[in-house]
C-alpha cells in the first residue's frame, strides 16, 4: 500500500493506493492517527486506486469517522474505486462516508460552517505559541481558598485534627494532597496528589497500588475529598485561550503557558484549568501517606526522599491527553506563597500545578465548554496517572519542564484569597 498526503484547502487529503485489507488497515490507521496528532481534524480520503476493501479497512474508516465527528471534525471518502463503492454500499455506509458530488458534506464545508458559527475571538502569537482567545465571562474573577497547612508535610505531621473534608462542585477546581472517602480514618493510608475539576476528582493513592482512582459527580451528589492541604478556586473563568506550539521544538513549556495565562488575564495571580496534548510531563508524586510519624526532614531530606517521592527520570505521558489544574503568580505571591514554588530556575514566576493523564484522543477545536470536555474525558478515556508538575533544572541530567503541543486553557484572575484550616 502507498499513502500520499497533501493539503486540500482547510482539510488534509490522503490518497491511498493498493489493497486496504487486514494487513494494511493498521498502516492506514497509523497515518490517520499521525495526521490527527498534527492537528488535522478534517480529512479527505482518495480511495480511487484502492483495488480491495475488507471489513478490517471498513472498521478503521468508521472508527476515525466517529472520532472526528465527536469533535466537530470530519472524515470523508472524496473519491472511490468501484470495488470500494461496492463494499460501502454492502455495508450501508455510502451515505455516511462517501461524498456525493456537490454535497455540502465535504471536510471543507465542515470547516466553513464551523468558522461561520465561531464566537468572537482574538488571535495573537506569544511565548512560542499561536493563540485564539475567546471571551467566557469578561471581568469575572475567581475566589481562592487555601486549605490546611502545607508545612505539615515536612515530617508527615498530618493528623485528623489537622485535615478537613471538602467538596468541589461545578464551577470549582482544586488540587493538593487528599483522598476520596468519607472520613480521615478511612483515608489515612491513601493520601496522595489529587485534582478536582467541575465535579470530577482524580487522585493517586499512596497505599502501594500506584493506580490512579477517580469519582465523578452524579446528579446532585458531589464526591467528598479528605484534604491534608490544597487550593480551591471557585467562580467563572474570564477567558478561554486555545494554543498551539509555533516554535522549533513543537511544544510549549509550563512556564510559557503560565506567562500566557497571566498576560491574557492581565493579572498578577491567575487560576488555570487546561486540557492539552502532552509532549512529555516532568513531575513527582508521593509514595507514602503523610499521616504517619516520620523523620523531621522527610519527605524532602536525603536519603528519605528516595523512599517518599517518585520522580520522572525522563518525560512521561508523551502523546497523552492531559487535564491540568493550578495557580500561578508573578513576583510576590503574598498569601499564596506557602503553596507555590518557582516554575523554572531563574524565572520570576511561581506556581502549583497537578496533571491527570488520559489516553489520547483529539480535542475539538474552537470555543468548547469545560464541563462537557471534562465529563467526556472521564467517561470515554482511560485515566493513566497523576503528577505534581515540577521543573528538573539539573545542569547535566535535568529533564527540563513539562511541555504541551496544543490545547485549551481556561483562566481567570484571582480576586480573593482566604484561608481555611481544619
Amino acid at each position: 500500500m502507498e499513502i500520499l498526503t497533501q493539503a486540500s484547502g482547510e482539510a488534509k487529503k490522503l490518497k491511498v493506493k493498493g489493497r486496504l485489507d487486514g494487513y494494511w488497515a493498521d498502516h492506514l490507521a497509523k497515518s490517520l492517527e499521525e495526521e490527527i496528532h498534527r492537528g488535522s481534524h478534517n480529512l479527505l480520503l482518495d480511495l480511487s486506486e484502492v483495488v480491495f476493501l475488507s471489513s478490517a479497512g471498513i472498521r478503521v474508516l468508521v472508527r476515525y469517522y466517529r472520532q472526528l465527528k465527536d469533535i466537530q471534525g470530519s472524515l470523508v471518502v472524496s473519491e472511490a474505486s468501484e470495488p470500494v463503492k461496492k463494499v460501502l454500499e454492502m455495508s450501508k455506509l455510502t451515505g455516511i462516508l462517501l461524498a456525493s458530488g456537490g454535497a455540502p458534506s465535504t471536510a471543507a464545508a465542515t470547516v466553513d460552517r464551523a468558522a461561520a458559527a465561531a464566537p468572537p475571538m482574538v488571535h495573537v502569537e506569544a511565548h512560542g505559541a499561536a493563540l485564539d482567545v475567546f471571551p467566557c465571562a469578561p471581568g469575572a474573577k475567581l475566589e481562592c481558598r487555601l486549605l490546611g497547612n502545607p508545612d505539615l508535610l515536612r515530617g508527615a505531621r498530618f493528623r485528623q485534627d489537622r485535615c478537613l473534608s471538602a467538596r468541589f462542585p461545578e464551577s470549582t477546581f482544586g488540587l493538593g494532597l487528599g483522598a476520596l472517602g468519607d472520613s480521615f480514618e478511612e483515608c489515612r493510608g491513601r493520601f496522595g496528589e489529587f485534582l478536582a475539576v467541575e465535579g470530577a476528582v482524580a487522585y493517586l493513592p499512596t497505599d502501594g497500588t500506584n493506580v490512579a482512582d477517580y469519582l465523578v459527580a452524579e446528579g446532585g451528589s458531589v464526591p467528598d475529598v479528605q484534604v491534608c492541604y490544597g487550593v480551591s478556586c471557585r467562580g467563572k473563568f474570564s477567558q478561554l485561550a486555545r494554543f498551539e506550539a509555533k516554535n522549533e521544538t513543537g511544544a510549549v513549556t509550563l512556564t510559557q503557558l503560565a506567562e500566557i495565562a497571566l498576560e491574557t488575564a492581565a493579572a498578577e495571580q491567575v487560576g488555570v484549568v487546561m486540557v492539552a496534548e502532552s509532549a512529555g510531563l516532568i513531575g513527582a508524586a508521593l509514595r507514602r501517606p503523610p499521616t504517619n510519624e516520620a523523620a523531621t526532614n522527610a519527605p524532602f531530606g536525603f536519603p528519605q526522599i528516595r523512599e517518599w517521592l517518585s520522580f520522572t527520570a525522563e518525560p512521561a505521558y508523551t502523546r497523552s491527553l492531559m487535564l491540568v489544574a493550578g495557580v500561578a503568580a508573578r513576583g510576590d505571591a503574598g498569601a499564596l506563597s506557602p503553596v507555590l514554588r518557582p516554575l523554572h530556575a531563574g524565572a520570576h514566576l511561581s506556581g502549583h500545578f497537578h496533571a491527570a493523564a488520559f489516553s489520547y484522543r483529539p480535542l475539538q477545536k474552537g470555543d468548547i465548554e469545560l464541563k462537557k470536555t471534562v465529563a467526556s474525558l472521564f467517561e470515554t478515556q482511560t485515566l493513566q496517572g497523576l503528577l505534581h508538575l515540577l521543573s528538573d533544572d539539573r545542569a547535566i541530567a535535568g529533564a527540563g519542564q513539562s511541555r504541551f503541543v496544543r490545547g485549551a486553557c481556561w483562566l481567570g484572575p484571582l480576586a480573593e484569597i482566604a484561608e481555611e484550616r481544619s
